[in-house]
């Protein structure tokens, strides 16, 4: 049997792409499909955005990779801009989520070992998703993603999400505990969104024990939820918080913020990146932090996300095979009563591209931040109506 060159390790549905423009896709048939996932959150500035566009070929004509042996001025700038709008001293850049992660947990170990704790262990949540490294896939809440890797890495304990209690339990039950990692919401368990005051009450509880707070938010940050970082919401700081996905719009660029005396910690010799914030990355990068707060995308995110949800909304709610619709900003979930993997399947067919996640039972939009009021209200009807011919073939009751 012959070998196939590409390894076996995704699911892929039957589509290739050529091109793309703002919302838009176009395969390699020439046929259309509006973008409601942009890579997993990464292109939230759509496709061939302009902006990014040009700032890859300039800085592609110039100089793409030196290494981090050398200064490197653009990374200079955007650790600055990255700073700035976040609240933190300091940057770590990867090349990509899971990197960044990886880079907080071995911040984490290491702060640990600075207090004489021989064993630092790290809380992290039931359904949680921080990446594919051992260290990360070991944090993760989900057992699918770890079998067949064991032994997994030692030195984190959960708990459930969004359950406070649990939280405080472990902190009088294990001296060894010295961070939190957590998303302020779960997008691959399935688009959770804790209390309003819940990375309210870990601050305080980090504050007390002298934790870390670590906060995941590749996902949830550059701009998808409303503000450039999720835990603006809240108005506190975490100590330390990790991005990429939309911070590059396509660009493979990660980054791991600290703040106070976890920014202290990483030193020479401790932790190293071959590519992580080189020139060509760091100007994409640059431009899409530019242009989210020239043009007021956060904003906007906001005021799209409730226009999709409430339409969804006004389309579904109420029909037995809805369970709940649920957003914030641009991080949007149908949550259905019962399975509906195939559902990516179809919406492809009809022009729309998303994904499901949660078990099957979330369908999950990701849409870009630059989406028209058209094309928000086409996304909608679009997968309203298939929602209610799925349900109906599978003879779900609609009453």
């Amino acid at each position: 049997m012959a070998v196939e060159p590409i390894m076996n390790t995704y699911n892929r549905l039957s589509v290739a792409f050529d091109h793309g423009e703002g919302a838009w896709l176009y395969d390699t048939d020439g046929n259309r499909y509006l973008d409601a996932l942009t890579g997993i959150a990464v292109c939230g500035l759509g496709h061939a955005h302009p902006a990014v566009t040009h700032a890859i070929q300039q800085q592609a004509a110039r100089l793409t990779h030196t290494s981090n042996l050398y200064t490197i001025p653009l990374q200079q700038q955007l650790a600055e801009r990255l700073t700035a709008v976040s609240g933190m001293d300091s940057v770590f850049f990867a090349n990509s989520g899971a990197e960044s992660n990886e880079a907080a947990i071995k911040l984490a170990r290491r702060y640990g070992h600075t207090r004489g704790i021989d064993s630092p262990t790290i809380i992290v949540m039931d359904n949680s998703f921080h990446g594919r490294t051992m260290a990360t896939l070991s944090a993760t809440g989900n057992r699918a993603v770890q079998a067949g890797f064991e032994p997994l890495v030692s030195g984190f304990v959960r708990a459930p999400f969004d359950d406070v209690a649990a939280v405080r339990q472990i902190a009088a039950n294990n001296s060894n505990v010295v961070a939190i990692l957590v998303e302020p919401i779960q997008g691959e368990g399935g688009v959770h969104i804790p209390a309003p005051d819940y990375l309210n009450q870990l601050r305080e509880i980090c504050d007390a024990n002298e934790w870390l707070l670590m906060l995941d938010e590749v996902q949830t940050g550059n701009g998808r939820t409303g503000e450039y970082f999720c835990y603006q919401h809240n108005n506190i700081l975490p100590d330390v918080v990790t991005t990429a996905k939309g911070l590059g719009n396509g660009m493979p660029i990660g980054a791991c913020l600290a703040r106070g005396i976890a920014a202290e910690i990483l030193i020479p010799g401790t932790h190293g990146s071959t590519y992580g914030g080189n020139p060509i990355c760091c100007a994409a990068a640059l431009a899409v932090v530019d242009t989210i707060e020239k043009e007021g995308l956060c904003q906007r995110a906001a005021e799209l996300g409730e226009r999709i949800a409430e339409g969804f909304r006004q389309q579904l709610v109420g029909a037995a095979y809805i369970k709940e619709v649920r957003n914030k900003g641009l991080m949007i979930a149908i949550e259905l009563a019962e399975t509906g993997a195939e559902l990516a399947v179809l919406a492809k067919v009809k022009g729309v591209l998303l994904n499901v996640t949660g078990g099957g039972k979330v369908i999950r939009l990701l849409p870009p931040l630059i989406l028209t009021d058209a094309d928000a209200d086409l996304l909608v009807n679009t997968v309203a109506s298939l929602i209610k011919i799925y349900a109906a073939d599978e003879g779900v009751d609609n009453t």
